[in-house]
């Protein structure tokens, strides 16, 4: 009933925007790349003789402009393709095709300029965009261009530790990132601990990072949203590309299903430093196993004029092992058959089918013991959007989402003879469904983007369900059959931003956005670990709630070559989840017992300023910020700062073309240490000496810089092979940057005590050489 309510709630909200158009046509279709064939998204489209006739087209390649009938030359640009000018006669809705090639015919500077700087003139804040371009001179650990690292060089982005591929975003914890591959949730994106990121980046095309104030389409996370989409594959012809590095190498194969009608991709990578593990001599070392690999993989076939049916997929796994005492395999599995179809000029529909899974599994073998653990999270998504474009200046987007929730937080299987008892601990099933309605709206300077997403988490049966008092003991339980509904939680989460333009080339905006999470990952670590466990909401786990305000300032620089932004933000986050001392979180039947659970904020400024042109290109950005916790069985009830809180973050990227042949890149990055929980002092029991604990993260680490260089040298260019080689430095003047500090006793002293530095690396160089062909 309530959903009902709400669906009739949208409708008188919105209907009368449907009947704005009047006397009006729409010129639609797709922007493609002319030699690829593949989709390009952020493609602008403008009517010359009518400037406020303008579209950007969407994460399918779509785009729609309205005008009154007559005669316009339409300008589509992409960044690094020429301008292209189509003339069109404009007396009825027209479906027209774009393809983009890198010589398309250049214009006047006014409307370079008019296709340059969506950055001032769209309404959504905090939205950071990558170019796989940019990535692949970035350098990183290990050489390999990297999605998840280079985002740490953003302003609102932390990483999670050295060389690793983990982030919180304003203050956000790990868990609040919602990260999808071709729609998919990727629910652990690293590989090897974090060392390499889960996304291969010769597979990916697009890359796209909401700080909070996101569209209503998206939802299930409180902090961000990393939206990454697949290469469709080229449909003109066929290629191989890949690359061979120290570390990992990979392939990459593309080419026509049926030439100009469909084509696929596939994408593989392996590391193989088990290989060389194998050639030592010594029966402890060459019995162990580190390496990872995975696939991806994608085709698309075009059923009609309008009509085109996708299916992609993604498949990895991580391998560690110590001889047979101890193994740890874990990967992501996801799959996503999506169908596009055009109503007609203004109504564009997706419908999407999705699969995700992410499991793990440890055996550990020690004397008589054998034992087994697994766990896992399984999605099945069904999704359907429509984007209804009622003129240039008004479109609407509404759609629903139903996933359906399994978690299995833990089985324990034991040999015979091992003294530990099986256990299994029970699945926990959720319905997770909501609908959503927004409208993008030009009203003169105004740009607006307003909406309403309405979600229903439903948690379910089977199972046996307890309640706890607040010391974390039992106290009452109840069993659910299958299908039985243990708990309903409905949430409305109103989006709301705006940007004002208060010249060509600046703009203000402000947003408002409330999001809802009802996944939680249980983690005692400062970053995501293989074997941390999602569990759902619960009748003992509430949703947990941000809302977040954000205003900011935008000017582009010198004929749009320089991009400036600046934005302060404040969010609230309500049931945030935290751990008693001493919790034990893997394979425990009563987790939820040890949880507590709070509040938190989080505030900062965030500076960005880009160079786009000429032959020196980078990025300097800067965050001042404070990220906070409060439980009142924590701390004494008092706010105290969270593992991630960093007061300064600072990250300098510069990338130089000196030559046709050799580009030269450096990043510089610095920030603040971490809050921290050391000891503030120690006695001693019978003899035995213990640390004194008092204030939650009262402490910080060491602050963090360091420098990194790379370079490129591009090979002989032919039409059928291109090769290049990339040398990188990761950590130029070899600075000890501290991982972990512990504290123990001297054993020289017992009256003192020593604190212990681990760093992880000081120089790693690189050298990868990259083909195409």
């Amino acid at each position: 009933m309530q959903l009902i309510k709400f669906l009739f709630f949208l409708f008188v909200c919105f209907f009368p925007c449907w009947l704005i158009a009047q006397s009006r046509y729409t010129i639609s279709g797709t922007v493609r790349d002319e030699k690829s064939g593949e989709t390009l998204i952020g493609a602008s489209v403008v009517l010359l003789e009518s400037p406020r006739s303008a579209a950007v087209s969407n994460s399918y390649g779509f785009y729609a402009v309205s005008a009154v009938p007559g005669h316009y030359r339409m300008v589509v640009s992409f960044a690094g393709y020429g301008n292209d000018t189509l003339e069109v006669h404009l007396t009825r809705d027209t479906l027209l095709p774009v393809s983009m090639g890198f010589g398309g015919r250049q214009l006047q500077e006014a409307v370079v300029t008019a296709g340059r700087n969506s950055n001032v003139s769209r309404p959504l804040m905090g939205v950071q965009k990558l170019s796989i371009n940019e990535i692949k001179d970035i350098p990183v650990l290990f050489g390999e261009k990297d999605i998840l690292k280079t985002l740490q060089l953003l302003p609102g982005v932390e990483g999670a530790g050295d060389g690793n591929s983990g982030f919180y975003v304003r203050g956000g914890n790990t868990d609040q990132n919602l990260i999808l591959l071709d729609e998919a949730t990727v629910y652990n994106p690293s590989h090897l601990l974090g060392f390499f990121s889960t996304f291969n980046s010769d597979a990916i095309k697009d890359v796209t990072l909401y700080k909070g104030a996101m569209p209503s389409e998206y939802g299930g996370r409180l902090s961000s949203v990393l939206d990454v989409k697949m290469n469709d594959g080229n449909d003109k012809d066929y290629h191989a590309s890949g690359g061979l590095g120290l570390i990992s190498s990979r392939l990459n194969v593309e080419g026509p299903i049926e030439k100009d009608q469909g084509s696929f991709i596939v994408s593989a990578r392996r590391t193989y430093a088990d290989l060389f593990l194998k050639l030592s001599k010594d029966s402890t070392t060459n019995q162990n196993t580190l390496y990872f690999y995975d696939i991806n993989a994608k085709a698309n076939y075009k059923l009609g004029e309008k009509d085109r049916l996708y299916l992609s997929g993604y498949f990895g796994k991580d391998v560690l092992g110590f001889g047979n005492q101890f193994g740890i395999d874990y990967g992501n599995s996801t799959g996503t058959l999506r169908w596009n179809h055009l109503f007609n000029s203004r109504l564009f529909s997706n419908t999407s089918l999705i699969y995700s899974k992410y499991n793990y599994d440890i055996k550990i073998n020690s004397g008589n013991n054998d034992i087994g653990i697994t766990s896992y999270i399984k999605d099945i998504h069904f999704k359907q959007d429509f984007q209804y474009y009622v003129s240039s200046e008004s479109k609407i987007n509404f759609g629903l989402d139903a996933i359906h929730h399994t978690t299995s937080p833990g089985v324990i299987t034991a040999s015979e003879s091992s003294s530990f008892n099986p256990l299994t601990i029970q699945d926990r099933y959720a319905w997770d469904n909501a609908v959503y309605i927004s409208h993008d709206l030009s009203l003169g300077k105004w740009n607006i983007n307003y909406g309403l997403r309405g979600g229903d988490f439903a948690v379910m049966g089977p199972g046996d369900f307890y309640t706890y008092d607040k010391d974390g003991n039992p106290i009452d339980t109840a069993h659910y059959s299958k299908g039985g509904v243990v708990k309903n939680y409905f949430n409305f989460e109103p989006r709301f931003s705006a940007s004002y333009k208060l010249t060509g080339s600046s703009s203000v905006k402000l947003a408002y956005t409330r999001t809802t999470q009802n996944l939680h990952l249980l983690s005692n670590s400062t970053s995501a670990n293989p074997t941390d466990v999602w569990i759902p909401s619960s009748n003992n786990v509430k949703p947990e709630i941000g809302d977040q305000v954000s205003f900011g300032y935008y000017r582009n620089l010198h004929d749009n070559q320089y991009e400036f932004s600046s934005e302060v933000y404040y969010r609230y986050m309500q049931n945030q989840i935290d751990y008693k001392n001493g919790a034990e979180l893997v394979a425990n039947a009563n987790v939820e017992s040890q949880i507590v659970f709070g509040h938190g904020r989080a505030y900062g400024l965030e500076l960005f300023l880009k160079k786009k042109a000429g032959k020196l290109n980078g990025w300097i950005s800067y965050t001042l910020s404070r990220t906070e916790r409060q439980f009142d069985a924590i701390n004494n009830g008092a706010y105290f700062p969270a593992n991630q809180d960093r007061t300064h973050n600072l990250s300098v990227v510069g990338i130089f073309k000196a030559s046709k042949k050799w580009t030269f890149s450096a990043d510089f990055t610095y920030y603040s240490g971490n809050a921290v929980t050391w000891p503030s002092g120690k006695y001693e029991v019978d003899g035995q000496v213990a640390f004194l604990y008092t204030s939650r993260n009262a402490y910080r680490m060491p602050s963090y810089n360091r420098l990194d260089i790379g370079a490129t040298l591009q090979g002989k260019k032919t039409k059928k092979f291109d090769s290049n080689w990339n040398f990188s430095v990761y950590n130029l003047y070899g600075r000890e940057n501290p991982y972990s500090i512990t504290f123990e006793q001297d054993p020289g002293d017992a009256s003192k005590t020593q604190a212990l530095q681990v760093a992880l690396f000081r120089w790693v160089p690189s050298i990868t050489y990259n083909f195409k062909f």
